[in-house]
């Protein structure tokens, strides 16, 4: 992961956006932040792709996992954006400290 440069967003409304009909929200990565997604929720997992600058997360579930510092904090929580992709919640801003999403099964 790399931090370039880190700002917070503006208002709430230009960090979390809800998909009409669907009920999933998109988050923001940190801005200046390429972020790994991994296999699992933690470092050891394999990094099966980078995401990049300015990108947004639908977090369909969250699962504990390597606690990790980022620019929003040191946190254990995993966002599974994907099947089998997570990131380091620590690097999304959700506006809060705990789960926003339901627990992964």
């Amino acid at each position: 992961m790399s931090v370039d440069r880190v700002e917070e967003p503006t208002t709430t409304e230009d960090a979390v956006t809800t998909t009409a009909g669907a009920g999933v929200r998109y988050y923001n990565v940190a801005p200046g932040v390429r972020l790994n997604v991994r296999s699992g929720p933690g470092t050891s997992y394999s990094i099966v792709r980078v995401l990049p600058e300015g990108s947004r997360v639908a977090i369909y579930c969250q699962r504990p996992g390597t606690r990790v510092t980022g620019p929003y904090g040191t946190s254990a929580i995993w966002d599974n954006i994907s099947n089998g992709q997570y990131v380091a919640d620590a690097y999304v801003y959700t506006g809060s400290d705990g789960y926003v999403a339901s627990r992964c099964a």
